[in-house]
């Protein structure tokens, strides 16, 4: 059994929902985590985990909406988590300088508030962060959560700062592009430090690129995984869902 960590669902994203849910279930991809990290999109995380079974969220605002975020928008987000047990961490959030340096302390300050929210559900967080690798630590290390370091690409030695401070690794399609040095880190880490992700419909491994990612295709990250770790598919599985189920306290029969 497969779970994918971290995708986006809609029917907006190229697949429709249903199609989707059954090929990733016929793939053996058994439980999704989906993010939902706009303000548009935080009340229809209820609709979809209420309507699949096999589906879990992610909630909260991620850092290109940090402009558009005040006080209410915080009440929004704890309510509707409260209100539903299938939401079971916050996020995407993080930094990303990518698009915006103009508004670092408006970012830090979203950030530090879902923090602060993570802290007081006890909920652990999918972190985002692009250009930001320092800011993002120097700001976490600040906060007792766990979470997960959402598609991952940094050094060794941050990897290993992150996990320090009690974070997983998310790891998706990046690691099977042929231009991607990313095995060179993963190779030197401990696999229950890992979780699969997709981040559909985004990064779609190969050999599809360049069609709509989705959750059936962990077997693919999982494949490349395996050969870096020279074990078997079958344990690669086996570790990461366990390293999945435990972070994000997932009790399931499947």
């Amino acid at each position: 059994m497969f779970i994918d960590t971290h995708m986006h669902i809609g029917d907006d994203f190229g697949v429709k929902p249903d199609t989707y849910i059954k090929n990733a279930l016929d793939n053996n991809v058994k439980i999704m985590i989906a993010s939902f990290c706009e303000k548009k999109d935080i009340a229809l995380s209820t609709n979809f985990v209420d309507k699949y079974d096999c589906l879990y969220a992610a909630i909260g605002y991620h850092p290109e909406e940090a402009n558009l975020i005040n006080e209410e928008d915080y009440t929004l987000l704890e309510e509707t988590i409260k209100n539903n047990k299938k939401i079971i961490a916050i996020g995407e959030i993080g930094l990303d300088y990518y698009w915006n340096k103009d508004n670092k302390e408006k970012q830090k300050e979203v950030f530090r508030r879902q923090l602060d929210l993570a802290t007081k559900l006890d909920l652990p967080v999918v972190i985002h962060t692009r250009d930001a690798m320092e800011d993002t630590y120097n700001i976490l290390k600040e906060y007792n959560v766990r979470g997960v370091m959402h598609c991952f690409s940094g050094s060794l030695e941050m990897a290993k700062k992150f996990i320090d401070l009690g974070y997983l690794l998310g790891i998706g399609g990046v690691l099977t592009f042929t231009n991607s040095k990313l095995y060179q880190v993963i190779e030197k880490i401990d696999l229950d430090k890992i979780v699969l992700e997709t981040d559909s419909p985004y990064l779609t491994p190969v050999p599809k690129r360049g069609e709509t990612n989705e959750s059936a295709n962990i077997p693919l990250i999982a494949k490349r995984l395996s050969e870096i770790k020279e074990i078997s598919v079958e344990e690669v599985a086996s570790i990461t869902t366990k390293n999945a189920l435990g972070l994000f306290d997932i009790n399931t029969t499947l």
